[in-house]
């Protein structure tokens, strides 16, 4: 599904327009509902999308486990992953390496044949379900930073309708934000002690 792919490009390409507002700002506080910083944070997401590229990049399927980059911390407590920033380069760094990061994977989700496989714990997926991931993942993220960093974020409905129907394929038809958020443990109004998408591929992927 093209669209997916198009709604990575475009969730990617908008979280670093309103982070790039932003970059003046101290991202070593706390994101919202998590114990990383919102540094922390970014990073992750970027790391994401590295390893999704990764899953669906390889000549040989990886369908037991991710492709083994080495993950680290920067500091204690934060994330780990493979694509750190340099600390020197600031958060505007940060932004490049999501920036390259989301490239990496709508390349690869765009070009990759219908028939490649990558895994994942929620399930071995195709390229579009990867792409898919990867925009939920931007969209939920740049939600949890939104308010320490005073962000408007307010997704486009129909991208947030789109990978429900992918990811979520028992998900409401209530308007399909809230329900993102709900079904991922992000309204206060309904807490979860577990939550997960299905990634398995679609007869219409």
């Amino acid at each position: 599904m093209s669209d997916l792919v198009d709604d990575l490009e475009g969730t990617v390409a908008a979280a670093c327009t309103a982070l790039r507002t932003a970059e003046a700002l101290d991202w070593d506080r706390p994101a919202t509902g998590l114990t990383w910083t919102v540094r922390s944070t970014v990073e992750h997401v970027a790391d994401d999308l590295f390893a999704y590229a990764g899953q669906i990049a390889t000549a040989t399927p990886e369908l037991e486990e991710y492709v083994p980059f080495a993950y680290s911390a920067d500091r204690p407590g934060e994330a780990e992953v493979t694509t750190h920033a340099r600390r020197e380069a600031g958060n505007e760094g940060v932004v490049r390496v999501l920036d390259a990061c989301g490239g990496m994977l709508v390349a690869l989700a765009r070009t990759r044949p219908a028939d490649v496989r990558g895994y994942h714990p929620y399930g071995v997926s195709d390229p579009p379900g990867f792409a898919a991931m990867g925009t939920v993942e931007t969209l939920l993220h740049l939600h949890d930073v939104a308010d320490p960093l005073d962000l408007s974020w307010h997704p486009d409905p129909s991208v947030v309708r789109r990978v429900l129907d992918r990811l979520f394929p028992d998900a409401p038809t209530d308007d399909p934000w809230p329900t993102l958020l709900r079904l991922t443990g992000r309204d206060p109004a309904v807490p979860l002690d577990y939550w997960r998408w299905d990634g398995t591929v679609r007869r219409s992927s």
